[in-house]
């Protein structure tokens, strides 16, 4: 599971979680999935993925929170960090950005668009 198409899914809901696994999957991606920030920032910090998507209102550690850690820690602050969210106002995404986000994808979401997202951001 290492390598460019390596990448970390962390989102509370399991309908999401399952839809941007299937899709990235689907895209050619290795999907490592996670249902709480704890669990995933686990997982970062033992194998740092390519990318990681991280839903902001997770219980326990917060995309947010996990995203403020791996841009404090060596070994993951460099990783692109795409949120996903329903937190839609401007102070939100202002908040995102500001806290290392590389993307900041509102809910709902098209699929198809979080792909060329995600897309993008590895080939910068």
């Amino acid at each position: 599971m290492t390598g460019s198409s390596h990448i970390l899914v962390a989102d509370d809901d399991a309908d999401i979680r399952d839809l941007v696994t299937f899709k990235l999957t689907q895209s050619g991606y290795t999907v490592e999935a996670y249902s709480d920030g704890a669990s995933a920032w686990a997982a970062m910090t033992e194998r740092p993925p390519r990318l990681a998507l991280l839903d902001v209102m997770m219980p326990g550690l917060s995309g947010l929170d996990v995203l403020r850690k791996a841009r404090e820690s060596a070994a993951t602050m460099n990783v692109p960090v795409i949120l996903l969210t329903a937190r839609s106002r401007d102070v939100d995404v202002e908040d995102g950005f500001a806290c290392g986000a590389t993307d900041y994808v509102i809910k709902p979401f098209s699929p198809r668009e979080l792909v060329h997202r995600v897309a993008a951001v590895l080939g910068r």
